[in-house]
């Protein structure tokens, strides 16, 4: 891969991993777009640890503070609360993570299609807009329940249709369960992190099962670059949700996925 590949491909990864737009939409419009060959698994890999990089350390003191809570349990409220998030968010990713284990071959096989992404971008884009615009409360994070947290994580199923975007089913399904905006998004980047570990994790036995050749120069630029965009789009994200909502997230994704489908058709 060129430099130029690699920062492009790396920021495009970064900055939509955790918008609710798709980042597998992107890749693959940005490679056609270019006339650019698939980045490859070592690439896949070095992108996805520099997004978790991004949201332990964008999530670093709420982390903390519940793993302290479980290390160190205390009766007082903030820690029980502490302790039950922890809880949720790991009974939240099982269904992803089974799945996703299970079903990884039939997933490449027959659903990275073009015109799957595109019909999935809108199909999904519609959804995440009938949540936002039918939601039923303003909670905060803390008043999530244990149902609510498992339909979200049932819903991050979803999230392995390629075009479906983990961050917009997620959100999608935090708006149905009666949570704002901002708590909803705030739990689907907490509850990315089991995931995107894992697709790390696996990524990198694929590699080492096949004795891939790793540019390390390469690999650490992909990483950091992803891990700094994933940050900043975080931050950004959190900040612009609360002043414009989804709707313009919504809209973008609908233009994205024509776009796509007039690429196929």
């Amino acid at each position: 891969m060129t430099l130029v590949q690699i920062i492009v491909l790396a920021l495009i990864q970064g900055l939509t991993e955790f918008l609710p737009v798709s980042s597998s939409a992107h890749l693959i419009l940005g490679g056609k777009a270019l006339g650019w060959p698939d980045q490859g698994l070592v690439f896949d890999v070095a992108t996805h640890l520099g997004t978790l990089f991004a949201v332990l350390i964008y999530f670093r003191k709420d982390l903390a503070t519940m793993l302290g809570s479980a290390l160190k349990p205390d009766s007082t409220v903030s820690g029980k609360r502490n302790r039950t998030m922890l809880i949720y968010l790991g009974l939240a990713s099982v269904p992803a993570l089974l799945v996703g284990f299970l079903g990884h071959g039939f997933i490449e096989a027959h659903l990275r299609d073009v015109r799957i992404i595109a019909w999935a971008t809108i199909g999904f884009g519609l959804l995440l807009w009938l949540a936002d615009a039918r939601g039923v409360g303003n909670k905060p994070i803390e008043s999530l329940s244990l149902g609510g947290a498992v339909a979200i994580g049932l819903a991050q199923v979803l999230a392995l249709i390629p075009g479906a975007s983990r961050s917009g089913v997620t959100i999608m399904a935090g708006r149905f369960m009666g949570l704002s905006p901002d708590a909803a998004a705030r739990f689907s980047f907490l509850l990315s992190i089991p995931v995107v570990a894992a697709a790390g994790a696996s990524g990198m036995l694929w590699v080492a099962r096949d004795a891939a050749p790793i540019d390390w120069v390469q690999f650490l630029l992909a990483m950091s670059i992803a891990a700094v965009a994933g940050w900043a789009c975080i931050a950004a994200f959190l900040a612009l949700l609360q002043r414009v909502g989804l709707v313009p997230f919504v809209l973008y994704r609908l233009a994205l996925g024509v776009l796509l489908l007039w690429m196929v058709y």
